[in-house]
């Protein structure tokens, strides 16, 4: 196993243990539910890693025309939106006990379900196509300009919006002015680069599984 695969579950020992068990600034409002910053900010982070990495990959495809690139660029998409869902409920799950609200009618959230939206149209655009070349070329291209909406979307508009109820949007200032001991960093920085390793090794396990149904096909 590679040593990258160790780390891994070693931060996830930590960030888990950590998680539960390390105080945390008690903020009203806040209180104990701020403890989901160590997995729905990281879920995100893996997201948009996984779905950039598609996009190389995709690109790489349109260029050689090799098969085996469009394979990556599904499934890290597919890994990256299951890691964006997540991400989305668990934030909705927090904004249930902070804002009285999963889901209320903030610019972030709002455009978060469309860019999320773009990309769950990704799998029904690949599904609607029989001929193997033609759907990996017209979903790499959709891919790009998926990944063209989804970061203006998500971080740049909302950050434009003149209210919101997200931190760090809207004028609202971000998470980070109720971390003033510095604890909470012990543990967030690191679930980050977890859920980045976690996310990329399940891909490589679903990237191995498609590899091996391809030649079991032929």
């Amino acid at each position: 196993m590679s040593w990258w695969k160790y780390l891994c579950i070693l931060l996830m020992i930590y960030v888990y243990t950590g998680g539960i068990l390390m105080p945390i600034p008690r903020q009203p409002i806040l209180y104990e539910t701020a403890r989901n910053l160590y997995f729905h900010v990281p879920l995100w982070f893996a997201m948009i890693l996984l779905l950039a990495l598609s996009v190389w990959h995709a690109v790489q495809y349109l260029r050689s025309g090799k098969t085996d690139h469009d394979l990556q660029s599904v499934e890290l998409a597919n890994t990256g939106l299951v890691f964006g869902i997540l991400g989305f409920v668990t934030g909705a799950i927090w904004g249930k006990y902070t804002w009285g609200s999963a889901l209320p009618q903030d610019p972030k959230l709002l455009s978060t379900e469309i860019a999320m939206l773009i990309y769950l149209a990704y799998w029904v655009l690949r599904g609607s196509f029989r001929d193997d070349q033609q759907r990996a070329r017209i979903s790499a291209v959709y891919n790009i300009f998926a990944f063209a909406a989804f970061i203006p979307l998500t971080i740049i508009l909302p950050r434009l919006a003149t209210d919101s109820l997200h931190p760090g949007n809207g004028g609202n200032p971000g998470f980070k002015i109720y971390d003033s001991d510095h604890s909470m960093k012990l543990v967030f920085y690191p679930a980050i680069i977890m859920m980045m390793l976690l996310g990329y090794w399940i891909s490589t396990l679903r990237i191995r599984y498609r590899r091996l149904l391809a030649i079991v096909e032929e």
